[in-house]
């Protein structure tokens, strides 16, 4: 059976397993997705909460099923599992010991984050990682951060300058669309305001990546008034910032929304790239507030999305041009969930992920190789072992 045609999970499910249920009852919840993930010893097991569910109870009721396994995970602005996109449910993956190893490291406060204190940790994580399993070299770091902490970027790059050649990817937890509590876990606790680095070291080959389907516009601004610190845009080309924005894309102010801001983004160029700084809502003074770090004096480029299902597809096959993977983790930001749902696409889309074995979260945003940003679809892809058909 073909990687095309073949159900979520069934030819690889002795390697990654993947196992999903409705959030509302936790109980239900982690039982299901403790009989659905079968026997252990697992190196870790991830978890992706719908906002609706009970993140404690769920959280705690997998420590006691699973007292062998790594716990990390965090709340959702919707999920993704055997069906592509999926609402108000549990998704979780499990990684058995047999193939994977795991060493996880919480940062506790990202209100007081000490990036010297953060990269010495994460050293010596690596270095134990590294000691336990000498003989399998494929290594990655997989970063879930609290989505309202506004410390992506200053987390990322820590992180990233200490992990070196390490491929490093991850997502911001979400609340829907609600921005009001996002939260991670880590060894079966939930924190607020905190972070979870988990490394992972396995004998399967490992593939980190960042796709996005948008293209620069003719279009330029300049922020001419901002608040860094809060990521807040004031004034654009010298006028207040929703009004001018809304003006240049010939929009009502007030009708501005989630849709309008998935479907007209803004990318700022940097190092040679065009990165996307998107706006996640208009504050009730008219401010543009962003999802990533924004500053004065930024010229920033409206952005013309291409076809996000088509792009996709291409995408994901080439992924597969070296054989098909056997399961792919990834954080894909809202706004690209918004979009598709705006331009009827969700179907397809869904598609496109439930043929891949694609499984993860939609995110307030997504980190990459020290990057905070917006807008994209951050992963790993897992292929398996020599002598296992994907």
């Amino acid at each position: 059976m073909d990687g095309e045609d073949a159900p979520f999970g069934a030819t690889a499910a002795a390697l990654v397993r993947t196992a999903y249920a409705p959030a509302g009852d936790a109980a239900a919840a982690a039982s299901a997705l403790d009989a659905a993930l079968g026997p252990g010893p697992l190196a870790l097991v991830t978890l992706f909460v719908s906002p609706v569910g009970d993140f404690d109870r769920i959280a705690a009721a997998m420590r006691v099923a699973r007292p062998e396994a790594k716990l990390v995970g965090c709340t959702t602005a919707g999920e993704i599992g055997p069906e592509g996109y999926m609402s108000g449910a549990v998704v979780a993956v499990g990684f058995p010991a047999r193939d994977f190893e795991a060493e996880t490291m919480l940062i506790p406060d990202l209100g007081a984050l000490d990036r010297q204190d953060v990269a010495a940790a994460a050293l010596r994580a690596r270095a134990a990682l590294a000691l336990r399993r000498p003989d399998w070299t494929e290594e990655c770091a997989f970063l879930l951060v609290d989505g309202l902490s506004m410390k992506e970027e200053a987390l990322a790059a820590g992180l990233s300058a200490a992990l070196g050649p390490t491929p490093f990817f991850g997502g911001s937890a979400g609340d829907g669309l609600s921005f009001r509590h996002t939260a991670v876990m880590a060894g079966g606790y939930v924190r607020n305001n905190a972070a979870v680095l988990t490394l992972i070291r396995t004998r399967c080959r490992l593939r980190t990546f960042r796709l996005d389907h948008l293209k620069p516009a003719a279009t330029r601004m300049v922020v001419t008034s901002a608040d860094p610190a809060r990521r807040v845009v004031r004034e654009i080309n010298a006028e207040p910032a929703a009004r001018e924005y809304a003006r240049l894309l010939g929009k009502d102010p007030e009708q501005l929304s989630p849709f309008i801001f998935a479907a007209h983004p803004v990318l700022v160029r940097i190092g040679g790239q065009h990165h996307v700084r998107a706006i996640r809502q208009v504050a009730p003074n008219g401010d543009l507030v962003f999802f990533s770090a924004i500053d004065e004096g930024l010229v920033l480029t409206l952005a013309e999305p291409t076809d996000i299902a088509s792009h996709l597809e291409r995408e994901f096959a080439a992924l597969a041009e070296e054989g098909e993977p056997a399961a792919i983790l990834a954080c894909d930001c809202i706004l690209r969930r918004v979009e598709a749902e705006q331009k009827q696409a969700v179907a397809a889309v869904s598609r496109a992920l439930a043929r891949r074995r694609v499984v993860g979260f939609n995110t307030y945003g997504e980190q990459f190789g020290g990057a905070h940003v917006n807008q994209t679809l951050t992963g790993l892809a897992i292929y398996p072992p020599e002598g296992m058909k994907a």
